[in-house]
């Protein structure tokens, strides 16, 4: 599906008290082409997310405190160094839980590894050329605990075409990350730098992801997603010895802020997804003396309205014309509401939405003695959704011509 089509199909879905027709043996149709009766639901209640994939740490600048920094000076060496690491991986777990209107929030526990792969600066002193560290050797560990905010985004109905549903989300988290570094190197000249300790710091971090709703089971969906975590810089003990392996002093190095960048796949599970309503099953007619199947007609509204636009208008024009073709023997007009509201509001909503296009009816030429009206507010949704979603399919009128 090309850019062009998919901006074009935006509006048409989006286009407030949208009617369409519908034989009740067929699914639905629209200008565009045919859509599936449901999309995604916004998560509701406890969830559990799981993710891992690859990770990359940015270098860190490292400064030689106290003796180290003196000892490093007696070696003619300089206390400024840098730590580098080669690409590594990253594990997520956390537990959620979900608002119903796309807002989330979370604990996630986090894990990372790189090995490090660059220990150098501590340059030669007086001018001369540096000389770099060899025997570089090491790895850095980090264990996490995060607090996040997330919000989903509910697209609109999907378009033609399009081969699964999706829901981008973005958020971000604050919390704690203790770092595991373990590096050591030596100079040309003999002197080893070796830093091992574990410092926690405060982190934080941007999440940008995409789920994929897994049809088949109900609240499962595959997650993809970019994180950037940060945290600030800490202080590691560590120390130098000389060419014979003498220590020649212990402190501390200080170590710049922490940056991570992530790509993780995932799972996440929904507990309290609601399970889409099974199809009605439709009889097979028997042959010759069945009657021919009712025809069923939709008529949506927009968010708390019971006034109808030109198309629903164009809508009961035409099933009133085909109630007068048919050998129609009786004309249901039965009057519906979404789940956003209370069911006292929404009851007395469907019944005005069902006055509105009994009236248009007669107004078209139908006895009013051959309509029966009826409402069944938020109780008969199209689409099942928690308490307090808007839903499109669920704000209409069905007229059944049987």
């Amino acid at each position: 599906m090309t850019l062009r089509r998919l901006l074009l199909a935006t509006p048409l879905l989006l286009t407030p008290g949208l009617a369409m027709a519908q034989d009740s043996t067929t699914p639905w149709y629209s200008p565009m082409g045919w859509l599936p009766t449901s999309a995604a639901q916004p998560v509701s209640g406890i969830y559990l997310g799981a993710g891992a994939g690859w990770n990359h740490s940015d270098a860190r600048g490292v400064t030689a405190l106290g003796g180290n920094a003196a000892a490093l000076d007696r070696s003619n060496r300089n206390r400024q160094g840098n730590l580098g690491f080669e690409e590594g991986f990253s594990g997520v777990l956390s537990v959620g839980y979900g608002f119903g209107n796309g807002l989330r929030t979370e604990v996630e526990g986090n894990y990372r590894y790189n090995n490090v792969d660059r220990l150098g600066g501590f340059q030669s002193r007086g001018g001369g050329p540096g000389v770099g560290m060899r025997g570089i050797d090491g790895e850095q560990q980090q264990y996490g605990v995060m607090v996040n905010a997330l919000y989903d985004f509910q697209l609109p109905r999907w378009f033609p075409n399009m081969p699964v549903p999706v829901v981008p989300y973005v958020g971000g988290g604050v919390g704690w990350i203790w770092t595991d570094l373990d590096a050591r190197g030596t100079s040309s000249n003999g002197t080893t730098v070796r830093i091992d300790d574990t410092n926690g710091q405060f982190a934080y971090q941007g999440i940008a992801g995409m789920a994929f709703p897994i049809t088949s089971v109900p609240g499962l969906s595959l997650t993809v997603e970019y994180r950037y975590t940060g945290a600030l810089e800490g202080h590691y003990k560590g120390r130098v010895t000389g060419a014979s392996g003498a220590t020649l002093t212990t402190g501390k190095y200080e170590a710049d802020q922490l940056h991570n960048h992530s790509a993780l796949l995932g799972l996440r599970y929904a507990f309290n997804t609601p399970v889409p309503p099974a199809p009605i099953p439709v009889a097979a007619p028997a042959p010759a003396a069945a009657p021919a199947p009712a025809r069923t007609y939709l008529v949506f509204f927009d968010f708390d309205r019971a006034d109808l636009t030109d198309r629903a208008r164009q809508i009961i024009s035409e099933a009133a014309q085909n109630a007068g073709r048919v050998q129609t023997t009786r004309i249901e007009v039965a009057g519906h509401a979404d789940r956003s509201g209370s069911p006292q509001y929404n009851q007395r909503l469907s019944q005005r939405r069902a006055d509105a296009v009994a009236a248009e009816l007669v107004r078209q030429g139908v006895a009013r003695s051959a309509i029966t009206v009826q409402a069944f507010g938020e109780s008969r949704p199209l689409v099942a959704t928690a308490d307090g979603v808007r839903e499109p399919q669920n704000r209409r009128v069905e007229i059944v011509l049987r």
